[in-house]
């Protein structure tokens, strides 16, 4: 946790608001044709990154240093918390968190990102994360 943070709920909170302004750079972005996939990618895999660290952190789970959210969506469900909504559709956006930030992510070779598909990823997430804190 932040050593600014007084507690597990003011940091997750802090983590929500990070994801929102991804969400925010998403929704801008992926609007834009010019706008190269892999930074909408990284940004979208940031707000779902930071959407279910916010939940983690909102239970007190220590959350690892990784940007792998297939392992951040198994400490969800190893500790039987909601999981987020279609769990396994945010992990397609692992890549972009990790390799497709740099030129040599897959060879060369980048996957088309369904700009539709992205956006409501991270809305759906967002909200998800949003009422878990409610909670």
């Amino acid at each position: 946790m932040a050593s600014n943070m007084n507690s597990p709920a003011e940091y997750a909170l802090a983590l929500l608001n990070k994801a929102r302004d991804d969400a925010y750079v998403v929704r801008a972005l992926a609007a834009d044709a010019a706008a190269p996939d892999w930074i909408v990618g990284f940004h979208a895999q940031q707000a779902v990154e930071k959407a279910i660290k916010c939940v983690l952190t909102k239970h007190a789970i220590e959350v690892p240093r990784t940007h792998n959210l297939a392992m951040l969506i198994e400490l969800l469900r190893v500790d039987d918390l909601p999981l987020p909504p279609d769990a396994a559709d945010p992990v397609r956006l692992t890549p972009y968190g990790t390799a497709l930030r740099y030129d040599d992510g897959l060879g060369g070779i980048e996957p088309a990102l369904e700009r539709t598909w992205v956006t409501g990823v991270v809305s759906r997430l967002i909200d998800w994360a949003a009422d878990a804190l409610a909670a």
